[in-house]
């Protein structure tokens, strides 16, 4: 594996899960640079847009945010992995982790985004944790299993959505008094809790087949130097297959919104995984600036996730500094001003976070408490131990 020097890690998962959270937030920031934010966007969701705003929101809605759920999948399999090297149990303390990760996103929803997805991968990644050391052939059960039923209820919505007769999709005009006062918006997604998050249905069973595909993955050795033949198939389906079908879905109309957004976009991801791995791999300089960065973003991906979303509120919102509604009228300009401007921050900000720690703010908040029992059960054992030699 190509790995980073000292440090045991694979280089290109760190790059592409920078990619991705940059490229997830590319998906994000329309929501929060539109007037009323969020839950303005979805009396609007669905209504003609400007053709540069439709063509930039096709390009990363959904690809990143698949591509961020295969990498989590990875991860998955690396920790179950170092779990068996050392000789320890697993699941092991795995649903902590899970759990906290679940909090994390509960809190990250009411304060910060409506559309959190970390709850959906908390819940996803407990479930996943008891499958991923099992045989191939009970993970490829359950991965089609679930991938079946799945793929089969959303045909059949979207079915039924393009033989139904469409409503008037105007949509109302956002309204900016939705994001002038933070403890409203705080207010507002615990009263449309159930509305808001709605979309978990959707992101749970999509992320236990995508997680377990990340896990099979590593498995099957895809990030090792002599794993270009499987890099090379995974572009085949991703980019010759999945970009076209991925396409024909975004022109479709909305009724085809739901292929769109959650069945075509893993096929585009996996293609994903296996050009940026094949391109890390074949880098001969050293990483520059911009890999540089985008390695220091995938090595904090939770806090910097976290972060683009909060700054984001903080300089869109009414209760901020409220850019949203006073560039309403410039189009996507204000939006990709937006995006580069908060990616060019973390990609600056997490290298120099990193010469200080090993891990973002947030990881390393994870990691203690998921650890803090050992640390104390383990502290009591030397004590006990200690003790024990002066016993007469």
């Amino acid at each position: 594996m190509t790995m980073t020097a000292g440090r045991g890690r694979i280089d290109a998962l760190d790059v592409l899960r920078g990619v991705a959270i940059l490229g997830t937030f590319g998906t994000n920031v329309w929501l929060f640079a539109g007037p009323g934010g969020p839950a303005a966007w979805i009396s609007t969701a669905f209504t003609e847009g400007d053709p540069l705003e439709t063509a930039l929101q096709t390009v990363t809605n959904g690809k990143f945010l698949a591509l961020l759920t295969l990498l989590f999948g990875v991860g998955i399999e690396l920790q179950y992995r170092s779990a068996v090297r050392r000789g320890n149990p697993w699941p092991g303390r795995y649903p902590v982790r899970a759990a906290i990760l679940f909090v994390e996103g509960l809190v990250h929803y009411v304060l910060v985004f409506e559309f959190d997805v970390l709850m959906g991968y908390a819940i996803a990644s407990f479930l996943v944790a008891y499958l991923v050391g099992r045989s191939d052939r009970a993970v490829r059960a359950w991965a089609g299993a679930v991938g079946a039923v799945y793929v089969a209820v959303l045909l059949a919505v979207t079915a039924l959505l393009v033989v139904t007769p469409d409503a008037d999709a105007s949509g109302s005009a956002p309204d900016p008094a939705l994001t002038a006062s933070w403890p409203r918006q705080v207010l507002l997604r615990l009263e449309y809790a159930t509305l808001f998050r709605a979309e978990l249905l959707l992101i749970v069973p999509s992320a236990v087949v995508l997680f377990l595909a990340g896990s099979r993955l590593v498995r099957a050795g895809a990030f090792t130097d002599a794993a270009a033949p499987i890099r090379r198939r995974l572009m085949v389906v991703g980019l010759g297959v999945g970009v076209p079908l991925n396409a024909l879905t975004a022109a479709a109309g909305p009724d085809w919104f739901l292929v769109d957004r959650y069945l075509a976009p893993p096929l585009v991801a996996l293609g994903l995984l296996g050009l940026g791995t094949a391109l890390v791999q074949r880098a001969r300089r050293g990483p520059g600036p911009i890999r540089h960065g985008l390695t220091a973003v995938g090595r904090t991906a939770l806090s910097c996730y976290v972060l683009q979303n909060l700054l984001a509120a903080v300089l869109c919102y009414g209760w901020g500094l409220g850019l949203a509604e006073r560039f309403a009228g410039t189009g996507p300009w204000f939006v990709l001003a937006l995006w580069s401007g908060v990616s060019g921050l973390l990609l600056v900000a997490a290298p120099l976070w990193l010469r200080h720690a090993d891990r973002g703010p947030l990881e390393l908040l994870m990691h203690r408490i998921t650890f803090a029992g050992v640390a104390i059960n383990r502290a009591g054992s030397s004590a006990h131990a200690q003790s024990g030699r002066h016993d007469p």
